[in-house]
């Protein structure tokens, strides 16, 4: 007998993200070639008509595995018995907009969505947010959803980690599918570590280090500053590290320099990341290599219980395990405090929006 179709919820489905992300979801890229899907897409009353198109190309895709499609401007009807939410909805921060005006308005959507989940999603729901700012609008879900297991709630720093993997990748002249382990450390901002020190690559003669097959400390930690106070402005000089070499700095400002090229922002390597994310979480990640997740801190590696980290992981039967006993050298533990204290910052400005 063939599988039960799992229910597949995307918010902000008429989004560019959710254009980009709901075919491959049709197609099987996040859950396997053998698994049925019905697609629930969410979006907000103005983005109905558009919604409706997505929905008519859906069908006239005519995917195999596409069993079903909801799309609604209902939140209930849009949230009722998924398996799996990827929130990729949100408030994004506009020209004159401060900070707690942003979380405000995010705080409000994911308290909403967040109740319709704990009421009316399926046992077990896995959630994954992709919005921004990702890892504390996961936080405030999970305040609002306090039925969903703490570890069943996500958020994307898949996309860094794969963008980690891509700069590696072009460094060495190498298959990207050669290079694993590298890691993004803390928060899906441009205070997040990306981190090679455990990274390895795939040659002929075994896996071998990437800082040693690179050898060459400037790129990575003590390079030239790729960000240019005309383009990015001040306030994001501020919060990156001074000695942050190419690497760094590239990952770290990638989406920005994607924004500055094509006017838009990074839908299609968003939306592609997300399945890799989920795809890991539900089937699990090869023996060896593990990926970046922003999943709720423990504790580990020194960093503050309660908030959403990104920490090096390893999926087996749909459950995550962060990596532990990973050595962090000095320039490395300042990093992860450095990208933890934001994050300590961004949840206290997100509760006092919350009274």
């Amino acid at each position: 007998m063939g599988k039960e179709p799992v229910r597949v919820l995307v918010t902000g489905a008429a989004g560019q993200i959710g254009y980009a992300l709901v075919p491959m979801i049709a197609r099987g890229v996040m859950l396997g070639p053998d698994q049925p899907v019905i697609l629930h897409m969410l979006d907000i009353p103005p983005a109905a008509e558009a919604l409706n198109g997505v929905k008519m190309e859906l069908v006239d895709a005519a995917f195999p595995l596409l069993k079903g499609v909801v799309a609604t401007t209902d939140v209930v009807e849009g949230c009722t018995g998924v398996n799996i939410a990827i929130m990729v909805g949100g408030f994004p921060r506009k020209e004159g907009m401060e900070r707690k005006d942003v979380m405000s308005k995010n705080v409000s959507i994911y308290k909403s969505q967040a109740s319709a989940l704990e009421k009316h999603a399926a046992a077990n729901c896995k959630v994954l947010v992709v919005a921004n700012p990702a890892n504390t609008n996961a936080l405030i879900l999970k305040e609002f959803a306090p039925s969903i297991p703490e570890k069943n709630i996500t958020c994307l720093t898949r996309l860094d980690h794969n963008r980690a993997l891509g700069q590696i990748s072009e460094r060495l002249n190498v298959q990207v599918s050669d290079v694993k382990n590298a890691i993004i450390w803390g928060n899906h901002s441009s205070t997040q570590y990306p981190d090679v020190n455990h990274a390895t690559v795939k040659t002929p003669s075994g896996e071998k280090p990437v800082r040693e097959l690179v050898a060459d400390d400037a790129w990575y930690e003590n390079g030239l500053l790729l960000i240019s106070i005309i383009l990015f402005g001040l306030s994001t000089l501020k919060c990156s590290h001074k000695l942050h070499g190419e690497f760094i700095a590239t990952v770290q400002q990638r989406g920005a320099a994607i924004i500055k090229a094509r006017k838009l922002s990074s839908a299609l390597s968003a939306a592609s990341s997300a399945c890799d994310h989920i795809r890991d979480w539900v089937l699990g990640t090869p023996e060896g290599t593990w990926v970046s997740m922003g999943v709720y801190s423990d504790g580990s590696y020194n960093v503050p219980a309660g908030l959403i980290y990104s920490f090096p992981v390893t999926c087996r039967n749909g459950e995550w395990t962060i990596v532990q006993g990973l050595s962090i050298d000095e320039l490395s533990r300042k990093k992860l405090d450095l990208t933890a204290e934001e994050l300590t910052e961004e949840k206290a400005l997100a509760y006092s929006c919350l009274s």
